[in-house]
């Protein structure tokens, strides 16, 4: 199959490294006969972990890499001096045109610095930011950025604006997305200097469609698309998503559980409930896509397992599809 999507994988990142890795991967190509599988790592250990699957042979490739770049390591220094680590590797084959689209669970200080540094930035991008879809009442939204740009600038979130508007659109499927910035209220006045400056920037901007400030409370409700945020505020919004939702699932299954009456009606909502719950559920939607590279570059939580893995890998396909780069480009000129 010749328009294939090949993905590079790092298989040594992440806590759950190698077995999950490449679990997701196997089931990345069961599930999508348009992906193919690039995996970086130690041959003979992911060799030994694929040999307990079944699935097409030329749809998963092993590429050796004989060093592990480890989660505390300086990530400048180790992505110059580790050339043939797994993260490394598979970061060069998206470089060199092999693969669109790159996976890992590692550290994110390498994925960030090997992404900008071997992949390179789009010209005309500023500061490349993270942005994951988190789930929403109404589906998702994507937030923009969590973890990249500390200390951005009124520019950059504008640029975020833009590049998060067309992945919405693009690989998402939701025309002319509601562009929002977190903010401390709603009116036009309040917030920081850096949401100050920016405000008035987004709402001159006629290459978006920006509706104002958006309160972190009313992220879950589906108020915005597009939540637009510097990499500390959306990093602690992030956590904070996450760890509400694991503390709630929690709380309804000790719930549900604590009686006999309680356990004969969580028999009957058990189906209801773990589709509603599943919808909520970070690791369904993939990983956070670096984006405003030359090419696809998504971080997955160190933590993934292979739902995650296969899930991040499957985003790689529409946004090759739809050119997403190429798209970028012609917003960011415009």
């Amino acid at each position: 199959m010749s328009d294939r999507i090949n993905v590079a994988v790092d298989a040594m990142g992440g806590d759950n490294a190698p077995a999950e890795i490449v679990r997701g991967a196997v089931q990345a190509v069961q599930e999508s006969a348009k992906v193919k599988v690039y995996l970086a790592g130690v041959q003979e250990v992911l060799e030994k972990e694929l040999e307990q699957y079944t699935y097409e042979r030329d749809r998963i490739e092993v590429v050796n890499a004989t060093e592990i770049i480890e989660t505390a390591e300086p990530p400048v220094l180790a992505v110059r001096n580790k050339k043939d680590s797994s993260l490394v590797k598979a970061l060069n084959l998206v470089k060199n045109g092999t693969c669109d689209g790159f996976v890992s669970a590692g550290s994110t200080g390498a994925v960030l610095v090997g992404g900008q540094v071997l992949v390179g930035r789009i010209k005309g991008v500023e500061r490349p930011p993270l942005a994951p879809l988190i789930p929403t009442e109404k589906g998702v939204a994507l937030l923009i950025d969590c973890g990249a740009n500390v200390d951005a600038r009124p520019s950059h979130l504008v640029q975020f604006a833009k590049i998060g508007s067309v992945y919405m659109e693009n690989v998402v499927g939701i025309k002319n997305p509601k562009v929002a910035i977190v903010n401390i209220g709603a009116e036009e006045e309040k917030g920081n200097a850096l949401v100050k400056e920016t405000f008035p920037l987004l709402k001159n901007c006629p290459e978006i469609n920006f509706t104002g400030s958006i309160e972190a409370r009313d992220i879950p409700s589906g108020a915005a698309d597009v939540i637009v945020c510097e990499a500390f505020v959306g990093n602690v919004i992030l956590k904070l998503y996450e760890g509400v939702g694991m503390s709630l699932v929690s709380m309804i299954k000790k719930g549900l559980t604590a009686t006999f009456r309680s356990k004969i009606g969580a028999l009957l909502v058990k189906p209801a409930l773990k589709q509603t719950l599943k919808g909520f559920s970070t690791e369904e939607h993939g990983g956070a896509p670096l984006l405003g590279l030359n090419g696809l570059v998504v971080k997955t939580h160190g933590s993934s397992k292979a739902i995650e893995i296969k899930n991040s890998i499957l985003q790689c396909i529409p946004f090759a599809e739809q050119k997403i780069n190429e798209k970028i480009k012609e917003k960011i000129t415009l």
